[in-house]
């Protein structure tokens, strides 16, 4: 089945280069997004636990991501469309190619069942994002480009340090994760910490998590912004994933406190650095990349501290994911509707669309967990494992940052909504069914936090079960 999916996304894509006006790209495009949420649904239904390939397996982590991915990347297709209605159609080819590409590159390494095989996917969505990066063809997109290109493959470097010394441990060079697993409990220990923090910080620009954070951060502030959600949510949680992999494979070695105590250092970091740029920026698509870096620490937090923490962890990236993509979405009819994402200059939203200015209130207040957010839930999980490992320290900083991220981020919401302006907007219509669609995704992470159907529950706990967590 996946080989048949690869084929399909090349052969779109190629059938793309022929396409000649607008409604052709949509047609072929539409139906790659049609297939892969055939293949999403199939391969939870069918296909858990099957390897093809040989480097691929199909676990629940990566089916979960996966569907996520499906729902996000075909609202990011039909958010473009709208959102890129002046481009020559030569643009919107290569637009949509390099979507299609940077999808089927995230969706192998959900699947990649080894160590240099992830490593080599990763490196292929940065091209890929690259791409969608420079969309604009200006000054600001292209140093923005070159910056995404040259951190993540400094952080890709990094990475492959780190991976030759783990493989110091692998037995015959078998890096797969199933094989590294057995095999570092015999390594080097020193070796293996290293490695740990090489990989770590290489995946960073991936994850959105300190140290190489602040690539996504000026990646998003230039690309489409439709294209910004599916990096913010899709490709976030590919380096979710690949840091996840890695992080378990030290879970029966003696440095496994060590490497926890490490993975909370660094959500903490990233948590403190998202809320304090969360009130600085003057820019709402800035503004939503530090609260992914907020976010992604949590989630950092949560697999350090371990127990609720990684089940946590999880539901968070999940409810993220469906709310951050939303919120993206909103805010590219904003963008439209304005002609800027400058926050100084945006105002009285609410004059011009009631259900999407509700949908940016209700989207702030969910990203900022307050209940019924699916966040909410996360984070008072990730409080009560904390509490339970007495981790006061943990406890006031968390508490802490948090608080100062609801005043820095509902401020400026509600400048956005309700505040009077008398600036003049663009003639720009706003699509309502756009709007609707993005807010049906924020609702559903609220859904989560209310309830968490049995099905979805026990999806989680098989992930946890699968690394007996």
């Amino acid at each position: 089945m996946l080989a048949i999916y690869f084929i399909s996304s090349f052969t779109i894509v190629a059938l793309l280069c022929l396409a000649k006006n607008r409604k052709t790209i949509i047609a072929l495009s539409a139906i790659f997004y049609t297939f892969q949420l055939y293949c999403a649904g199939d391969v939870a239904l069918n296909h858990i636990g099957e390897t093809q390939l040989n480097f691929f397996t199909f676990d629940n982590l990566g089916a979960l991501c996966f569907a996520l991915l499906t729902v996000v990347s075909a609202l990011t297709f039909y958010h473009s469309i709208r959102y890129l209605d002046t481009e020559t159609p030569s643009q919107f080819r290569l637009y949509n190619q390099l979507l299609i590409l940077l999808c089927s590159a995230i969706t192998a390494t959900y699947f990649a069942n080894n160590l240099a095989v992830t490593w080599i996917l990763i490196e292929a969505t940065t091209i890929f994002a690259a791409g969608l990066i420079y969309h604009r063809r200006d000054q600001k997109s292209l140093e923005a480009t070159w910056k995404y290109i040259f951190v993540c493959s400094t952080g890709i470097a990094i990475a492959y340090l780190g991976i030759l010394l783990m493989s110091s441990a692998a037995i015959d060079g078998e890096l797969s994760y199933k094989a590294l697993a057995s095999a570092i409990k015999s390594g080097n220990m020193l070796y293996m910490k290293i490695a740990f923090i090489f990989i770590l910080v290489g995946y960073s620009s991936k994850m959105e998590i300190f140290p190489l954070y602040t690539v996504g951060v000026d990646a998003n502030l230039v690309c489409p912004t439709p294209a910004s959600a599916l990096i913010s949510s899709g490709l976030v949680n590919a380096g979710f994933i690949a840091i996840f992999r890695v992080f378990m494979l030290y879970k029966e070695t003696p440095i496994f406190p060590w490497i926890s105590n490490v993975l909370i250092v660094a959500g903490v970091a990233s948590l403190f650095i998202g809320v304090l740029y969360l009130r600085q920026t003057n820019n709402y698509k800035r503004m939503l990349s530090y609260s992914t870096v907020e976010n992604m620490g949590i989630v950092a937090i949560g697999l350090g501290i371990g127990g609720y923490g990684v089940y946590a962890a999880i539901l968070h990236i999940v409810a993220h994911t469906l709310i951050k993509s939303g919120m993206f979405f909103q805010i590219s009819q904003v963008g439209k509707k304005y002609g800027t994402y400058r926050i100084n200059r945006i105002n009285d939203y609410l004059k011009y669309c009631h259900i999407g200015g509700i949908a940016i209130i209700a989207g702030a207040i969910f990203l900022l967990a307050f209940p019924p957010s699916g966040l909410f839930v996360s984070e008072l999980m990730i409080v009560r494992q904390i509490v339970i490992l007495e981790k006061w320290w943990l406890l006031i900083v968390m508490v802490l940052m948090l608080c100062i991220a609801m005043y820095g981020v509902l401020n400026q919401v509600i400048k956005l909504s309700y505040t009077e302006s008398k600036r003049k907007t663009t003639d720009y219509k706003i699509d309502i069914i756009g709007v609707c669609l993005s807010f049906a995704l924020i609702l559903s992470a609220c859904i989560l936090g209310i309830w968490q159907p049995e099905w979805f529950v026990e999806f989680i706990n098989a992930i946890l079960n699968m690394y007996e967590v």
